[in-house]
């Protein structure tokens, strides 16, 4: 089955913890909105009164069903491409993980935009020094602390264990965006997880994944998305 994945054609985004999981597997799918009218299409998808609309991107359309939320996605894809347990207590193990994940996600965003999505970044940039500061003294110690010690109380190199996990994947797609955003500050902090850092590269070796990073599929960081640089955030 051919994968139609919807997601905003020029930022990397929330879409690109599916498009690592679909990169990874080798699975057939086509990033639509970086095509032709593809945007129209995922606008008037979204709009779209009856089924079961998506709220917004990233959505999957996998033959007749379409499925929001990246988390979401992921949970449907795991088990079908080998990116997921088979025993339903480990399946909502790693989901649970995605969910920590997207929690995240959205605290990293708020660096940069702590008073809202709709302001531009030169008119709270007061509030984003101070939450940036709050971020890296606090919640990045707890986020990535935890899955540090996941890994090393783990069964194998991964967060579950032995074999990887589509939550593996998107932990790598953390490390990347901190990197890009905060060069300073996680160069510095990452001497505190360093089996997170090793399983970071061992994605980044995956054949596939590393296939992809070198490709044109692979959009660039920019300051459009969730991870952005601003010098005066990054002490």
């Amino acid at each position: 089955m051919r994968y139609e994945l919807y997601y905003w054609p020029t930022i990397q985004g929330r879409g690109e913890y599916v498009r690592l999981a679909l990169e990874d597997a080798g699975a057939d799918y086509a990033d639509v909105a970086r095509r032709g009218s593809g945007e129209s299409k995922m606008m008037a998808m979204m709009d779209a009164a009856k089924g079961t609309p998506p709220f917004a991107p990233p959505f999957l359309k996998a033959g007749k069903l379409v499925i929001g939320q990246t988390a979401n996605i992921l949970l449907y894809l795991g088990p079908r491409h080998g990116l997921a347990p088979k025993a339903e207590a480990q399946r909502l193990w790693v989901h649970q993980l995605q969910l920590t994940i997207a929690d995240f996600v959205v605290e990293i965003h708020d660096t940069h935009h702590p008073l809202g999505p709709t302001l531009y970044y030169e008119d709270q940039r007061p509030a984003a020094k101070k939450r940036t500061s709050e971020f890296w003294s606090e919640r990045v110690p707890k986020f990535l602390g935890y899955f540090e010690r996941l890994i090393d109380g783990s069964s194998g190199p991964h967060l579950n264990g032995r074999r990887i996990c589509y939550a593996d994947l998107s932990l790598f797609q953390i490390v990347e965006g901190l990197r890009y955003a905060f060069p300073n500050n996680m160069k510095r902090f990452e001497r505190n997880v360093p089996r997170v850092i090793e399983l970071r590269d061992r994605v980044a070796a995956r054949p596939n994944v590393k296939a992809y990073l070198a490709s044109e599929r692979r959009i660039p960081f920019n300051e459009d998305g969730i991870f952005r640089h601003y010098k005066a955030l990054d002490a």
